[in-house]
């Protein structure tokens, strides 16, 4: 008796030795809640407000159909170029090569000065001198047709260098391909 006593009494301490030993099963910390995030706030663009493109086009249309129209104009008794009619002659030709069926006549004029006979021949010079200018940078001769009214057609009446000044010019007109003009750019 006195043995199995003992022999309970080494099992009951080897127990308790071996769950102290026992390594303890720690319980995980737990997790922190994620904490929200502070987001900057979208920015949002604007919007353009939609456009009406058909308008916009159209828009583009009339805005070449003038460059186009747009007369040029000389110094007295002279059918160079100015740099002025350069540039509004640049931009006819963006407009030329966009639309090749566009053909157009150029109409030379002059001042009240001189003869009849000299202004004739002087805006017949200043109708071919900007058709050369166009001719020159590609485009096709046979769309370009050359007038001279000389004197006859003032765009301004009066006797004043003003009045001079804006009659001595190159007018421009559609003669075909109008109706399907498209804007260069």
């Amino acid at each position: 008796m006195m043995r199995s006593s003992r022999l309970l009494l080494v099992m009951m301490s080897s127990s308790l030795m071996l769950g102290a030993c026992k390594k303890k099963t720690v319980a995980p910390a737990p997790t922190p809640a994620p904490t929200p995030t502070e987001r900057a706030p979208e920015r949002t663009t604007p919007r353009a407000a939609p456009v009406d493109t058909m308008a916009a086009y159209n828009e583009k249309v009339a805005a070449a159909r003038m460059r186009l129209l747009e007369t040029i104009f000389f110094e007295y008794d002279a059918d160079e170029l100015r740099d002025d009619a350069r540039e509004a002659l640049d931009a006819k030709i963006a407009i030329l090569n966009v639309n090749p069926g566009l053909r157009i006549r150029i109409a030379g004029h002059c001042d009240e000065r001189g003869s009849d006979e000299y202004n004739i021949a002087l805006g017949r010079r200043r109708s071919e001198a900007a058709k050369r200018y166009l001719t020159d940078r590609g485009i096709d001769a046979s769309r370009i047709e050359t007038s001279s009214f000389g004197r006859e057609r003032p765009a301004v009446p009066g006797t004043t260098e003003d009045a001079w000044s804006k009659n001595r010019r190159d007018e421009f007109e559609i003669t075909a391909g109008g109706e399907t003009l498209k804007p260069a750019s």
